[in-house]
């Protein structure tokens, strides 16, 4: 009888089946590490979702800062299976948990209906959600080679954040939410108003083209490097396998991307992550 999949892994094939495939491909002895990390981000991530109040989202943050402030202590076991988890991955992989505590602050902005006021802001959110997984994930399946290839993390995040900004994109829109910055809104001539209304449809078309241009920009600088990701690594690389590909399909005109997440046949997305696990990239 195969083992019972721990919570960790529950929550991510639940919220993320795209990390949760991709963890797959971790070493077995490793892979409860990455579920640790990829389940952190997934429920931090869902706060907005949960709450009616941001402060009640605040205080929802505030509790994992509180339990990360015990990381360290060996007596600390969690107040959950989650928590739990996530502390005796930091402790056996030595992760640096102020990168966990600058995910936490990132994700403030997720409560909030303030718009992202620049690309350079944008592009920080990115860094301190996406790339740190990724980094984070590389340190627990190889730490050595993380420590070189941590640049090719920052770009890695950033295309496979935006283009995951742009698949919720719909679900944005009805909370009221702007991801897109306000710099690139202006420099197509819309706003982040007649984007979330729907009042501007040129406009929107716009802004989602020079968004995708600005995940296709940091995809092309990661694949510069990226052949310098050894073998040991690409698990934690692997979700970036599948975002060109949403990118073609928010592009193509087979969907309205304002009304409808991008989404890719199961055998197609397999294919994918089977391919870059074992050629990479």
């Amino acid at each position: 009888m195969a083992p019972a999949e721990s919570e960790a892994a529950q929550i991510v094939r639940q919220a993320d089946p795209d990390r949760y495939l991709s963890a797959l491909y971790a070493p077995a002895e490793k892979r409860g590490a990455i579920f640790a990390l990829y389940a952190f981000n997934a429920e931090i991530a869902a706060v907005r979702d949960r709450v009616s109040q941001p402060l009640t989202g605040e205080m929802r943050l505030q509790w994992w800062r509180d339990t990360l402030a015990n990381a360290h202590n060996p007596a600390a076991m969690g107040e959950s299976p989650l928590a739990a988890a996530l502390l005796d991955t930091i402790r056996a992989y030595r992760l640096p948990v102020e990168t966990l505590q600058d995910m936490l602050e990132a994700r403030i902005f997720d409560l909030y209906d303030d718009p992202m006021p620049s690309r350079t802001d944008l592009e920080g959110y990115c860094g301190e959600t996406a790339s740190a997984l990724i980094q984070l994930s590389a340190l627990v399946l190889d730490a050595e080679a993380a420590a070189r290839t941590a640049a090719l993390a920052g770009h890695a995040g950033c295309a496979q954040a935006i283009t995951g900004l742009l698949r919720l994109l719909p679900i944005h829109r009805r909370r009221g939410q702007c991801y897109i910055p306000l710099d690139l809104l202006q420099a197509v001539g819309t706003s982040p108003d007649a984007l979330l209304s729907g009042a501007d449809a040129a406009g929107a078309t716009r802004a989602i083209a020079a968004m995708a241009a600005l995940a296709r920009e940091h995809l092309n600088a990661f694949r510069q490097g990226a052949g310098k990701i050894p073998a040991p690594l690409r698990a934690a690389y692997l979700p970036l396998a599948l975002t060109e590909a949403y990118l073609d399909r928010i592009q193509s005109g087979a969907i309205d991307p304002l009304e409808e997440s991008a989404a890719l046949a199961g055998p197609r997305r397999h294919w994918l992550l089977l391919k870059h696990a074992l050629r990479g990239w």
